[in-house]
């Protein structure tokens, strides 16, 4: 269901539709919905429609009443009425002024699982040198934080929908491990945030912090393309090839200057971590 959701987002979505997506009973696959994301089939779908209308709004030269038809609203005033509601602006003013609004960032339910598959097979990992410039990053802090389940439980998970509402250097949040220079007395390692201009002086949400990152120098490691049911296995592949890379064989040493990156897991793309370093002079 929230596959056929994602992809005929731009449509109405109908009871019926959802049934016959899931082969179960309207009755039944709207109970299963809600008990499995917590959200109605009709909340859900218009949390997500305005999250995609806020960020052609933010990016795109579009009309709001262009964006209200996309949407499925018959008029314009329907869907200011709904964005308004959704984030507490209009969306003109938003599309004048983007500022960061708490964007819907639905995941795929998927099993709880946390231990490595051992019969899954062993993919290649690529590893690629990349710059990235100075640059800020904003984040939000927690305090005992080391990796994104403890991060979320600490500080809700909800952070990685406003930073998805800021234009940022790549197009996408990031989550990080700070080295001990960028971490403040009590709080934590992990944290997300949002990479941004180094010039940048837009605003900053309420509760979180921006910090200065100079340039530098990353091995990236990237696997293969997974299964979404299977990315503890895909982030454990990485890890394991982040230990056993020998990177001062090829002239590198840790840079203690930049944090650790992490992408978010996609199938589609393989799973990625950039790992700062210099070279050896």
């Amino acid at each position: 269901m929230q596959r056929y959701i994602e992809s005929h987002i731009n449509e109405v979505i109908t009871p019926a539709d959802l049934a016959e997506a899931s082969l179960y009973s309207p009755w039944y696959a709207r109970r299963l919905f809600e008990q499995y994301t917590g959200l109605t089939p009709a909340r859900y779908i218009r949390r997500l429609k305005m999250s995609r209308s806020a960020l052609r709004l933010r990016d795109e030269k579009c009309g709001v009443l262009d964006i209200a038809l996309d949407m499925g609203f018959g008029s314009a005033e329907g869907y200011q009425r709904a964005f308004r509601n959704e984030f507490g602006i209009n969306p003109r003013a938003y599309a004048e002024a983007p500022v960061p609004i708490p964007l819907f960032t639905p995941y795929l339910v998927k099993p709880d699982v946390c231990e490595r598959n051992d019969s899954m097979k062993t993919n290649t990992v690529f590893v690629t040198e990349v710059k990235r410039p100075a640059r800020k990053v904003i984040v939000k802090r927690g305090v005992n934080a080391d990796e994104y389940r403890s991060y979320c439980r600490e500080v809700g998970c909800d952070v990685w929908g406003i930073l998805s509402s800021i234009r940022t250097l790549d197009g996408e949040p990031v989550c990080m491990w700070l080295p001990e220079q960028l971490r403040k007395p009590r709080t934590n390692v992990y944290v997300q945030g949002a990479e941004v201009p180094a010039d940048y002086d837009g605003p900053v949400p309420d509760g979180f912090d921006v910090i200065d990152l100079p340039e530098g120098l990353f091995l990236m490691f990237r696997g293969e393309p997974f299964e979404e049911e299977n990315y503890v296995d895909a982030i454990n592949e990485i890890w394991q090839a982040e230990e056993k890379f020998d990177m001062s064989s090829l002239g590198y040493y840790p840079d203690e200057a930049n944090p650790r990156i992490q992408l978010e897991p996609i199938g589609t793309r393989g799973y990625i971590e950039f790992v700062p370093v210099r070279k050896t002079v």
